[in-house]
């Protein structure tokens, strides 16, 4: 019970203050939207975590004309909702990795979301061994195990393998995290694994947003820079996955990582 009300604790402590950045915004003219003939009144954006492309679309739209007078704000606010998704193993991800790459363009984007996806990584795996190894296995104890055993039979290429299931997901990312200390795998090498193994990701994704921030009609769609940055992202995606599990094949025993037993018909 300890474990669980520090647990508690720290995820109320972090979304008190996410709540205050988030309501009390530096004064600026730009985060107001001018009213349109059918409205009586000026519209206000509202901060929250976007859940589909249009509210990822509004959001974008305010935080870059709030950039401009208030970098460093914004800057804040973005690594503070960003850690506290990643640190606390919180789906949607994805979406800030996307407006990374719309507000910040595709550069910046990629080193912050990098940065912050595997700095929020260490918080989760720190809070997993400080306040929830036995949780985990209780929770989980069939995936636990599996992972377990695959873990000790790759022991001897402990950090590619970590690099493969980045690379492919056949166990998500937040439970990854909140699993390695469980599994005692050294901070140093789960760090340089997220780190390296999730930036054709993270690319894909700031690319992602970068591009949508730049298309206004379908003649942008077809033009030929977009064209090239599209091929970019197909290419990220799609060499350092071949090359990863080219070498998984040869190296390591990822066979059965799904739980599907080897004489399964599904798996024939």
């Amino acid at each position: 019970m300890r474990s669980l009300a520090g647990l508690a604790a720290t995820v109320a402590a972090a979304s008190v203050y996410l709540y205050v950045l988030s309501t009390h915004l530096p004064p600026a003219e730009e985060h107001l939207r001018p009213a349109s003939p059918e409205e009586k009144e000026p519209h206000y954006y509202k901060l929250k975590f976007p859940s589909d492309l249009d509210e990822l679309r509004e959001l974008a739209e305010m935080l870059k004309f709030y950039k401009q007078e208030h970098h460093g704000y914004v800057l804040l606010l973005f690594c503070s909702a960003y850690l506290y998704k990643q640190s606390f193993a919180i789906p949607g991800s994805s979406f800030l990795n996307v407006l990374a790459g719309a507000i910040f363009g595709p550069w910046e984007g990629l080193a912050l979301t990098c940065l912050l996806t595997t700095t929020g990584s260490a918080f989760c795996y720190v809070l997993s061994s400080t306040f929830g190894k036995r949780h985990v296995v209780r929770i989980f104890p069939d995936k636990v195990a599996l992972l377990q055993r695959k873990v000790e039979e790759n022991r001897s290429s402990l950090f590619f393998f970590l690099l493969f299931l980045r690379f492919f997901p056949m166990t998500p990312n937040w439970f990854l995290n909140i699993t390695c200390p469980v599994l005692n795998i050294p901070l140093s090498i789960f760090f340089f694994s997220v780190l390296i193994g999730l930036i054709p990701y993270n690319f894909i994704c700031v690319r992602t947003g970068a591009i949508l921030s730049e298309i206004h009609s379908l003649d942008d769609i077809f033009s030929w820079a977009t064209l090239a940055q599209l091929l970019a992202v197909a290419l990220v995606a799609l060499v350092p996955g071949a090359l990863i599990k080219r070498y998984g094949q040869a190296h390591l025993k990822v066979a059965n990582m799904d739980g599907t037993p080897e004489d399964d018909p599904k798996r024939r």
